[in-house]
């Protein structure tokens, strides 16, 4: 038998810590309920730590910062209070006294709030549903079609659960194509501040060493930098063009942020983002997980495949993918099979098209839908690893070719005049 470490509520809603032997999880949990708690976590010793175990039982001492629900909170944020509450259901605490637990025990002051408000209002007679409508920032309309789901089915703690898996996934997928887009980026940020920092500081010294020797004709690469050097150092309009060039880059990035907002704008960034060499790649296949895997969670719960289809658009994240997944509405609309307009879309894969068909014939399209997005992430994954270690070599190798030869076109003159010093010594 194991050791569980385990963080649990009991009757009166104050939250327990601990330790039971058990076989497995389950078996633990079974085990905890049976002693009549309410467990949250629960964690095999050595296989992980449990979240805000370090709280002291039933503290009171502390107040937290009341903030006005409605506000913004952080993805993690929400997928987390999503398990948390699903468990609570799932262990036969009542909805509303789970979410009054919760909301005590929650250290974000504006989930801690919205999570009261929902409280009060289940209390008053709306539905949970009703309840999370009122909040359209924080709980958006797949989440909040999932719960009526699962309320009209009653099981809402499945469809909870389903909903901290979606949100786990979606946020490790979102994880993976940052981290491929951002190393780039970083890497070229730092190699342009080091090359304006030498131009600016360290090339100047260089050449007013090589002006002072005199008649000392330089290489073609030396005149090069020593040119763009002065260039960068020059005030033409009060400021040197090195400030210039920055002025300018900020001013085009913002106007082609204000730009990339507008429809227009907006249609032509996705179209890019798909369309773009290698990246654009890993952008499709990330589109195609998002949008099977939010289908296919939809229709699992029990949501119509028409209204599914009308929030997996809304969810979708580019406006191309959600153009196209518009076409498979109108088209299931009127009586057709989605495998038609799926196709004739050209944003999906013929081995999307032919499992969804599949799928379609033998009346398993939600689970067939939930085997194309992991097959997708899985593909995500390996094409975000192999653009990472393809990157990494490469960025490193510019990056040492733009400062070595900088430095070779300074120290070029430098070892000719050394030379030719030897030469008149001898």
């Amino acid at each position: 038998m194991a050791n569980f470490q385990y963080i649990a509520l009991d009757s009166r809603g104050e939250q327990t810590t601990g330790v039971v032997q058990a076989n497995s999880e389950t078996e633990a949990v079974a085990s905890l309920r049976g002693q009549g708690l309410y467990p949250t976590q629960v964690v095999e010793e050595g296989k992980g730590s449990l979240a805000g175990a370090g709280k002291k039982k039933g503290a009171k001492g502390k107040k937290k910062a009341k903030a006005k629900p409605g506000g913004k909170i952080k993805p993690k944020v929400l997928m987390i209070f999503t398990r948390q509450l699903a468990t609570l259901i799932d262990s036969g605490l009542p909805l509303l006294r789970g979410l009054t637990v919760l909301g005590k025990q929650e250290p974000n002051p504006v989930l801690a709030s919205t999570i009261n408000n929902l409280a009060d209002s289940v209390q008053g007679g709306s539905t949970f549903s009703e309840s999370l409508a009122q909040h359209p920032k924080i709980f958006n309309k797949l989440f909040v079609n999932m719960v009526k789901a699962g309320e009209l089915g009653g099981v809402l703690e499945v469809v909870l659960t389903r909903l901290a898996e979606y949100q786990e996934k979606a946020h490790k997928l979102k994880g993976k194509i940052v981290s491929a887009m951002v190393y780039p980026v970083i890497v070229m940020f730092i190699a342009v501040a080091i090359l304006t920092f030498l131009m600016l500081f360290i090339v100047p010294r260089f050449r007013e060493m090589f002006a002072d020797m005199g008649g000392q004709e330089l290489p073609l690469i030396s005149r090069v930098v020593f040119g763009f050097s002065d260039w960068m150092l020059a005030r033409p309009l009060f400021l040197p063009n090195s400030l210039w060039l920055l002025i300018i880059a900020v001013l085009i990035w913002l106007v082609t942020a204000a730009w990339s907002r507008t429809p227009k704008g907006r249609r032509f960034v996705d179209n890019l983002k798909l369309k773009i060499p290698i990246f654009g790649d890993i952008q499709r296949k990330s589109a195609i997980a998002r949008f099977t895997r939010t289908l296919g969670t939809l229709v699992t719960s029990g949501v119509p495949i028409l209204q599914a289809l009308n929030i997996t658009r809304d969810t979708a994240g580019n406006t191309i993918v959600s153009d196209a997944i518009d076409k498979v509405h109108e088209a299931v609309k009127e009586g057709e099979s989605i495998v038609t307009p799926l196709q004739s879309t050209g944003i999906f894969p013929n081995l999307v098209v032919s499992m969804v068909d599949v799928g379609e014939e033998t009346g398993q399209l939600p689970e067939m839908l939930l085997k194309i997005a992991d097959v997708y992430d899985d593909e995500v994954d390996g094409a975000v690893t192999a653009l990472t270690s393809i990157l990494e070599p490469v960025m490193i190798v510019i990056l040492a070719l733009v400062v070595g030869a900088i430095v070779f076109a300074l120290f070029l003159p430098l070892i000719k005049v050394i030379q030719q010093m030897q030469g008149g010594g001898v």
